[in-house]
């Protein structure tokens, strides 16, 4: 995996969110040697739109457009590299609020970006794949008490034992070509439109 982040690293889109001074101009040079698409920006702004990677200045006086910034990602997050020049709590409370993935130090230097980048952007890589995972078993579990919802429902009303609710609903998914799990569904929903058809007058 190691060897295909370091491939991927050519073309990343990456936008650089520092001052357009020296260190700013070095560092947009250095990712470009790298291989990124860099993309320069400032001041802050409220978007960082379609950018795999921002690489952001933080100081004392970015705190309030750099919570803007963060409110304004739409969807997944890019890959955050934050460059800091301090390491007092009011910096390391930004920075840890931002949920960056590396920071690299003032002055920067060539040696070590390349570095930074690819552990930052394995650490996203993961993360993402954690909520992939995480997403899948909550839809599993969601999956699982629909079943015994509408087991309960069928017990309940066609006097079933819960091995019979629980077949009756398998050859049911099975003759419509669907997950047990989404014919679990139609049978609550179908339940709740008849409990609902009567209690009206």
């Amino acid at each position: 995996m190691s060897i295909q982040i370091l491939r991927d690293l050519r073309g990343l889109r990456v936008q650089v969110i520092h001052p357009p001074d020296t260190e700013g101009v070095d560092l947009v040079g250095h990712l470009r040697r790298i291989g990124c698409q860099v993309e320069a920006a400032w001041p802050i702004p409220d978007h960082a739109d379609h950018a795999d990677v921002v690489v952001l200045a933080i100081d004392h006086e970015s705190k309030a457009p750099i919570q803007r910034l963060r409110r304004g990602f739409e969807g997944i997050p890019p890959t955050l590299i934050a460059v800091v020049g301090y390491e007092d709590p009011s910096i390391l409370q930004i920075v840890l609020e931002m949920g960056v993935h590396a920071v690299i130090e003032r002055p920067v230097r060539p040696f070590g970006l390349l570095t930074q980048l690819t552990l930052a952007r394995s650490l996203w890589l993961e993360q993402q794949e954690a909520a992939k995972r995480l997403q899948k078993a909550e839809r599993k579990l969601a999956g699982l008490q629909n079943i015994q919802r509408a087991k309960s429902i069928l017990m309940t009303a066609q006097g079933l034992t819960e091995e019979e609710a629980h077949q009756s609903i398998r050859r049911k998914a099975m003759s419509k070509r669907v997950p047990i799990e989404d014919m679990a569904l139609a049978i609550i929903n179908a339940n709740e439109l008849l409990n609902s058809a009567q209690k009206l007058p």
